[in-house]
């Protein structure tokens, strides 16, 4: 709708009217009144006193108007748009998710039927970021190397579809724990303060990368940036084989002692996620531990139209001017018809 944010402008409408009733009229000059003879015939030639009325009527008309279209472009008249719920407290959390080789383990089963570990987290984590409503969320891939997918918007529906569209071995086959640590710090280090959140997940041990897992976490634990670590994988099972009945551990390779000690040293907490149950637990322990904002703040867009009265006034000033000056302009350069 259409508001003026400064109605009170409107008070000064009647000042014209105001001063010209307290104000003393402009002296006219000294000397008595100049008596011409002539006065009939210039009369005439000059325009009778109809027109002279007339003539004082558009310009009274004109004059009214431009005020009226100047205090009008003084009260800000805008177009004000619906609320818009905007974000008042949200966290910036950055997922890490592990594509290594072993991510394609199918220890996990869904409705009866064997799943890879990466196609349970991917469920799993869309979950979790879709209820972040209000949180900044972005993503880190990693296996040999580390990279930055998304980062940190509330466009969480990009995040899952750039999350859906990751696949085991994208990078590689081993583990690098470290580099995907200094990879989020890197984004998470320019938000404020308060909020800040890592969620790392794998199924291994640190293997690859530049940077040692724990001297990351060291770092993240200066910049005051908390890191959930979660570990997933089956837990040992009996599994038939050409020589009997044995027991496994397809998660042999997972390093527990590591990633506990990575959300020590920052404040977090370490999560060991056997089944798709259990990880759809830990990620609601982990909204538990880092609810969403509540609060929101509500903006009205505003457009502001001030101009459109305020250019129709200097249009309509101009326009008067011009025909004020044309009398004088034939009056001075007249057309003499040839006889």
């Amino acid at each position: 709708m259409i508001t003026f944010l400064w109605p009170f402008a409107f008070l000064l409408l009647p000042l014209p009217f105001v001063l010209r009733y307290f104000l003393k009229p402009a002296d006219k000059g000294l000397g008595g009144a100049l008596k011409v003879p002539f006065f009939a015939s210039l009369s005439r030639d000059l325009g009778g006193r109809a027109d002279r009325i007339s003539t004082s009527w558009w310009k009274f008309s004109a004059a009214s108007l431009v005020w009226l279209l100047m205090v009008t472009a003084v009260a800000r008249p805008a177009y004000v748009g619906p609320e818009v719920p905007l974000p008042a407290d949200g966290r910036d959390i950055m997922m890490a998710i592990d594509l290594s080789g072993s991510m394609a383990e199918q220890d996990f089963a869904v409705g009866g039927r064997p799943s890879t570990r990466l196609s349970v987290v991917k469920d799993a984590a869309d979950a979790f970021i879709e209820s972040r409503k209000g949180d900044r969320v972005g993503l880190v891939l990693f296996s040999d190397r580390a990279y930055l997918q998304a980062p940190l918007t509330f466009d969480r529906q990009a995040v899952r579809d750039l999350l859906d569209q990751a696949e085991v071995g994208l990078t590689g086959q081993k583990t690098a724990i470290g580099d995907a640590i200094a990879v989020s710090l890197k984004r998470l280090k320019e938000r404020p303060a308060e909020g800040r959140v890592l969620v790392l997940l794998t199924d291994g041990a640190s293997n690859e990368g530049k940077m040692a897992p724990v001297q990351a976490a060291e770092l993240a634990a200066k910049l005051g940036i908390r890191i959930y670590t979660i570990g997933v994988g089956a837990g040992p099972m009996a599994i038939n084989t050409p020589v009997g009945r044995q027991m496994v551990n397809p998660s042999a390779d997972l390093d527990e002692s590591t990633l506990r000690k990575i959300a020590e040293l920052t404040g977090g907490q370490y999560f060991r996620a056997t089944d798709v149950n259990g990880l759809a637990q830990v990620y609601r322990a982990i909204d538990k531990l880092e609810p969403t904002g509540t609060d929101s703040v509500h903006v009205r867009p505003e457009v502001a139209l001030y101009f459109w009265p305020a250019g129709l006034a200097l249009l309509i000033a101009a326009l008067a001017a011009l025909i004020a000056t044309v009398p004088t302009l034939i009056a001075q350069h007249p057309v003499h018809k040839e006889a």
